[in-house]
This record gives C-alpha cells, sequence and structure tokens, in this order.
C-alpha cells in the first residue's frame, strides 16, 4: 500500500471537480490541508445544479433570469402551500377535482421550466462573466397560458357553447362529451405529451402515439389476431383520458399529486436545513482509516443521500461534486469511479424510506399500506448495498488504492451535534407504523425537519451548510432561514415537474390497455414464447421471468423508472400472475428490473452525469457501473421464480426469512466474484466460472438447488486459495509498482 495521501474537501477543489463539459477532463486538484470541511461554494453548486438539470429527469432545466427565476419560486411556493394544506382539509369536491387543479398548477411550469430542445450550451456567458439567462420563448407562454385553461375548463362555472358549465355538468357528460369537451381534451393531450417529450425525451410521447393509433385503428385488426378489439371512435378515447378515472386524473397522476410532491417538498426541506452536508460527512467520518474508505463513503453517501433526494441521478451528481477528488487522491481510475457514483446514486430509488416515485405507485396498484412496500424492499436493499460494497473491495484491492485522510470531525461529534436530521427519518417510519397515512407522515416530518432547521438557526446563528461562515444576529439569521425554507418549499414543486407530466402522459397508456384489454394478450403472448421453447412448468415459468427481465430493462432505457413501471405493471404483471406468483413479488420484480434501467448501457443517464462529474469515458462509466449493479439486480428472479422467494420480501416466517437472506447474500457475493475477478486476489477464469453457477442454483433458493450451488461456490473458494497459497511462493514483481491509471 502506498504512502497515505491527506486532503480536504475545500470548496475550490470541489468546484474543480466538475468540468464544464463532459468530454472534458477534470483538472488536477490542489494539496491542501485544512482544519474543517467548508460547504460548498456558489460555483460548485451552480455546476452541480447544471449538471442535475442536464442529465436528471427531475430538476428543471433551464437557467431563468432573476426576475423570473423569482417570479417562479413564488409560484411554486404557492402551489407547495395548496398541497400541503389539500393534506389535512380535502377539498369537498373529491379526489379528481383536487387531481384537474394540481395538474392546472404544474403543466404550465413545465413549459415554463423546460426547453422545447435539449440544446446543450443554451446557457451563455455575458461580458461580465456572469451566466445568461435561457428564459422561455413567445410560444412557450403561448403553451403555458393553454395549458392552464384546458386544465381549469371541467371546473369553470362557464358554458362555452355545449360545453362548460362547471365540474358538475362536466361530469354528468360522461360517455358523451360534446363538441367543446373533445376539443379541450384534444388539446390537454397534446400538451401533455409536449410536456413529456420535453422532460422525458422523445420516446415515450412515441409509444403514447403507438397507443393511441392501436385504440384508434385496432377495430381494423384481423379478428383472428389476439390484440384485436372492436376498436373505439375518437371521442370515445378522448372521454376516457379527459373524462375517466383511468385517463389523465388516474392513479399514476394521483400518485404524483398525492405522494411524490409532498416528499419532493419534505427532500428540498431536508437540503435546506443541511441534511444532505451531514448525511456526506458522517459517511466520510465513519471510512476515514483504509484503502477501501473512499468506496464504502460512496455508498453509504448513497443510501443517506438518497432519503434527501429520491433521484439516482441527482444523488450521483450530488455525492460526485464532494468525492469524486477524495476518489482520485486514492487513486480510482475515472471510469472507475464514475460507475461507483453511479451505482450509489441508484440506490436512491431503492432505499427506504422514501424510494423513487413507482414505489407509491405499487401501493396504490395493490391497496397496501406505504409501509409494506417499505418492508419488501428492506432486504433487496441490504442485498443490493453488498453488491456495491463488495465490489468496492474488489476495486480497491484490484487497484491498489491508497489511503486518504481526511481532515473531517469523528463521527461520535458529528452524531452528537448533527444527529437531529436523523429524527424526521425516524418520524416517518413510525407514524407509518402507527397506521398514519403516508401523505400525512411525510408533513408531519417536514415540520420537524424544519422545526429543527430553525432551532438551529437560533442555537449557532448560521448556515449549516456553512458552519464556517461567520455567526449572524439572531433577526438576520431567522431571515435567512425563511428564504432558504420558502425556496426549499418552491424547489419541492419544481422538482415534480418531470414526473407528473410522466405520471399524466401514462395516463394515456393505461387508459388504452383498460379500455381494449391489450394487456392481457400481450401478456399471453409472452407466455406463450416461453412455451414454445419448453413444456415444462418450470421452465416456462424461468424463461417468462427471463424475457420479462430484459424486457423491462430494455423498455427502461428510453422511458423513466416510473412510465417504464407502469407499462410494465399492466403488461407484463399478469403474464407473471398466470403462474401464481403473487402481487407483491410481481410488482417489485418489475420495480427492480425498471431501475436498473437506470445504469444500463446505452442510456444510462446517472453513469453519463458521473462521468461529466470524473471527465471519464461516458460509455466505458456505464459499464462500470452495470458491473457494480448487477449482482444485486440478478436477485429480483427469485422473487417470482421460487415459492420461497417471497421471504426475501419479508413474508412467511422468521427463520425463513433469516435463511433465504443468508442464501442470497451468498449468490450476490458469487455473482461479485464473477462481475469483479477477484476472490483473494485476481480470480482465474474457471473460478470465475464455477460462481456463475453457484450463484443461480442459490437463487433458485430450494434444498437441492442450494446444496448444489453450495458445492460450486466451495470449489471456486478452494481453487481460488490454492491458486493465493501457490502464488505466494512464485517469485513475481510487486504490482503495487504498477500506477492504477496503467492497471485500468
Amino acid at each position: 500500500m502506498g504512502r497515505p495521501t491527506e486532503v480536504t474537501r475545500s470548496g475550490d477543489d470541489v468546484e474543480r471537480a466538475v468540468p464544464p463539459d463532459p468530454g472534458d477532463r477534470a483538472p488536477e486538484q490542489r494539496e491542501e490541508t485544512a482544519e474543517h470541511t467548508p460547504g460548498r461554494t456558489t460555483e460548485q453548486t451552480a455546476s452541480v445544479e447544471e449538471l442535475i438539470g442536464e442529465y436528471d429527469e427531475e430538476r428543471p432545466g433551464r437557467r431563468l433570469s432573476p426576475t423570473l427565476d423569482n417570479a417562479l419560486t413564488a409560484v411554486c411556493f404557492a402551489v407547495s402551500v395548496f398541497v400541503l394544506y389539500q393534506v389535512f382539509s380535502p377539498l369537498r369536491q373529491g379526489g379528481q377535482y383536487y387531481l384537474i387543479l394540481f395538474l392546472a398548477a404544474v403543466l404550465p411550469l413545465v413549459f415554463v421550466c423546460y426547453r422545447a430542445t435539449r440544446r446543450r450550451g443554451a446557457r451563455t456567458t455575458q461580458a461580465d462573466g456572469s451566466q445568461g439567462n435561457d428564459n422561455p420563448g413567445v410560444l412557450d407562454w403561448a403553451l403555458a397560458a393553454l395549458a392552464l385553461l384546458v386544465c381549469l375548463y371541467p371546473v369553470l362555472p362557464i358554458t362555452i357553447g355545449d360545453g362548460g358549465g362547471g365540474f358538475n355538468a362536466f361530469l354528468d357528460r360522461q360517455g358523451s362529451l360534446g363538441t367543446v369537451d373533445v376539443l379541450m381534451g384534444t388539446l390537454l393531450l397534446l400538451l401533455v405529451v409536449e410536456a413529456c417529450r420535453r422532460t422525458t425525451g422523445l420516446v415515450l410521447p412515441v409509444v403514447c402515439a403507438v397507443f393511441l393509433a392501436f385504440a384508434y385503428y385496432g377495430g381494423f385488426l384481423p379478428v383472428s389476431w389476439s390484440i384485436s378489439h372492436a376498436g373505439m371512435n375518437f371521442g370515445d378515447i378522448i372521454n376516457g383520458l379527459y373524462n375517466d378515472a383511468s385517463g389523465f386524473f388516474g392513479i399514476p397522476l394521483d400518485v404524483a399529486a398525492t405522494y411524490i410532491v409532498l416528499f419532493t417538498i419534505y427532500g428540498a426541506v431536508l437540503e435546506a436545513t443541511g441534511a444532505s452536508r451531514f448525511f456526506i460527512d458522517i459517511s466520510f467520518a465513519a471510512f476515514r482509516k483504509s484503502s477501501s474508505a473512499p468506496g464504502r463513503t460512496v455508498a453509504l453517501s448513497g443510501f443517506l443521500l438518497g432519503t434527501v433526494s429520491g433521484s439516482g441521478t441527482a444523488t450521483a451528481v450530488s455525492l460526485g461534486s464532494v468525492s469524486w477528488p477524495i476518489l482520485k487522491k486514492a487513486g480510482y481510475p475515472r471510469e472507475a469511479a464514475g460507475g461507483m457514483l453511479a451505482a450509489a446514486g441508484i440506490g436512491a430509488i431503492l432505499s427506504p424510506p422514501t424510494l423513487g416515485a413507482a414505489a407509491f405507485i405499487i401501493a396504490e396498484y395493490i391497496g397496501v399500506n406505504y409501509l409494506q412496500v417499505l418492508l419488501w424492499a428492506t432486504i433487496p436493499t441490504v442485498l443490493y448495498y453488498l453488491g456495491i460494497i463488495l465490489a468496492v473491495e474488489m476495486d480497491a484491492r484490484k487497484f491498489g488504492a491508497r489511503e486518504v485522510h481526511l481532515a473531517t470531525r469523528s463521527a461520535r461529534q458529528l452524531l452528537l451535534r448533527f444527529g437531529y436530521h436523523f429524527l424526521s427519518l425516524f418520524v416517518i417510519i413510525g407514524f407509518l407504523a402507527l397506521g398514519i397515512p403516508p401523505f400525512k407522515a411525510v408533513v408531519y416530518a417536514t415540520g420537524v425537519a424544519a422545526l429543527f432547521g430553525l432551532v438551529e438557526r437560533v442555537v449557532s446563528g448560521r448556515d449549516p451548510l456553512d458552519p464556517d461562515a461567520e455567526r449572524r444576529p439572531l433577526p438576520e439569521a431567522l431571515r435567512r432561514y425563511a428564504v432558504e425554507l420558502y425556496r426549499g418549499l418552491a424547489m419541492g414543486v419544481r422538482s415534480v415537474l418531470p414526473v407528473a407530466s410522466v405520471c399524466a402522459a401514462a395516463g394515456i397508456i393505461t387508459s388504452v390497455i383498460v379500455k381494449t384489454g391489450i394487456g392481457q394478450s400481450l401478456a399471453s403472448m409472452l407466455v406463450s414464447a416461453a412455451q414454445s421453447i419448453t413444456d415444462n412448468p418450470t421452465g416456462v415459468l424461468v424463461l417468462t421471468a427471463v424475457f420479462a427481465a430484459v424486457a423491462i430493462a430494455i423498455l427502461g432505457l428510453a422511458v423513466p423508472v416510473t412510465a417504464s413501471f407502469i407499462i410494465a405493471w399492466v403488461v407484463i404483471g399478469p403474464a407473471l400472475q398466470t403462474f401464481g406468483v403473487s402481487a407483491p413479488e410481481t410488482a417489485m420484480f418489475i420495480f427492480y428490473y425498471a431501475v436498473l434501467s437506470e445504469v444500463s448501457p446505452p442510456t444510462a443517464l446517472a453513469a453519463v452525469a458521473a462521468s461529466a462529474i470524473t471527465g471519464g469515458d461516458a460509455i466505458k462509466t456505464m459499464w462500470n457501473a452495470w458491473k457494480y449493479t448487477l449482482p444485486a439486480f440478478l436477485a429480483p428472479l427469485a422473487f417470482v421464480i421460487t415459492d420461497n422467494g417471497s421471504h426475501l420480501l419479508m413474508q412467511g416466517d422468521a427463520i425463513s426469512i433469516v435463511w433465504t437472506t443468508v442464501v442470497s447474500m451468498l449468490a450476490v457475493a458469487a455473482l461479485a466474484v464473477v462481475t469483479g475477478g477477484w476472490l483473494f486476489g485476481p480470480a482465474k477464469p474457471v473460478v470465475r466460472a464455477l460462481c456463475v453457477p453457484a450463484a443461480g442454483l442459490l437463487l433458485y433458493l430450494q434444498p437441492f438447488s442450494i446444496g448444489a450451488g453450495l458445492v460450486f461456490l466451495a470449489a471456486a473458494v478452494a481453487l481460488a486459495w490454492f491458486t493465493k497459497a501457490s502464488d505466494r511462493h512464485t517469485p513475481t514483481t510487486d504490482a503495487r509498482t504498477t500506477t492504477l491509471e496503467e492497471k485500468a
């Protein structure tokens, strides 16, 4: 092991770790020390936000002028107040009325916050060195105004031709919409698709167009085709989208408006109170005295930061801006570090208590408490991070990583001083356990986080994100905190805009599937494909699960996780449930493979964003991220191919849960050897080959297969051990003299 390197996370170092363009190489970092770790500089924060806006589907993409940004912040703050008020004083007109108002509030904002084209370099530098704005144009404002009109049309108490007249009159025309109703519904359809295109790209709108075409032209298909149906006229299609519970105002948008937006507000408030800074600092303090400490720190930080952002890409960028200088000092190659950051960031979507948006949809589709979904996710989350930790340990040895000494406070000091940031997380879990609905539990947790942030300002008189700043008088400290809380609440609403767009667009797909029954037909085709290969019931189930996993992963390459889950649930879910797979097992299986797409080449946005931080090659970074995550992502196959797989979702008795977890951990370890190529030393091809059947047999979770898997694993371990022992007696050059970049 080489000489330990000492480094501190200074604001300047962090700022320069973010290159202006993904193709640029990150410049060398200065060697300097300090007794503290100041927070981000303004310049660095701006760079991070720009990267998030470029690569993440959870954040706005424009840089607005100060005046417009302030106005937009005020609007978003008002929306957040309305959303929070709705939790405790629901509108008397019912849930659909609230969804109409919610969509009317967020859809126009999409056209203000997102560009019509995803062009890079839109932000220009002014003569004074400041960054230029990217304000919306006339067309953007026109679309925003039109979106506001067509969204509010169902509730406007104004008669317009054969339409209008208020909410009750609109509902009375269900199934027989007037001409004005159809016109407004058509405009809303086009606006929702355009909003989805601006936030997520072209693929999901194309999928929506295909489903719409199928709804309209399906009646012309040959009757002998399994996907044919009676056909729908245009008015029926618009009625299903605009005036029916399965369309725009269906479960996906309902989840976005009643769950997801509240959790994004909670995450924004946590960010404003300094929780993200604390989570990173506590992670660095926990692992600061070993060669693998930087990698362990990234894994732990990713898990903790996920409670704040709930977004894989945002977590990877935020974490990378701070930890890349440390990984660089430790000797990690750029692509390996970027892959590690992306893998840790994606854990944000999988980690309780917030998970990702799709988790809330799972709870609604299956009809269970959100706490139940958190319990289902617990063991798979452990398996996921076990895979990352094993990969970290292997890479630290394979690359010969160096120790990096950090000038930070001890973990004990940080916990005693800032440990209160964990309390709001416990509030969510505790209130869910008491039977309090999640939308109320998260509001209470938000209040707790805001209250402790207030106490922090009263006690310290300074920003917790910059603890070395000069202490301010109490009135000034409180005023600054009020401003940050105000902006945090507004940012919570801005962060939900792309999710709301996706959920509204997903209503198009679900409506067509419900009206035409194509979901069951496609599920039958999937099963038939497996039956054409084998007629063995077990073989058919395994092949169906494999086909489903591949289909979900491919689907997820083109659409966001939320949309991928919704489509797969109504198309692939019935195929798995045909074999008796329960709804929870099916839902979690689909959820995890939808998340896998976030780190799968060639469209892994989290990995691309991480490569922009490290300056590494984007494609190589993607493959490294896939290497880190693959072991744990093969584990969900166990959910559906064997009865004992339900124990991994904490269903069953305690003994069954324990032994299936232990066996699955061994399977993940075997897969980590395959992808990491290390076991007591560099793993020879035969060792890695033995670990492949070992992992597969162990994941089947049946007594005979477990025994056979253990035999293969024991053979691999024994062979690796004897190989290592024999190498000790063979004179070799010291591999540590080779530079890490050469090894990479």
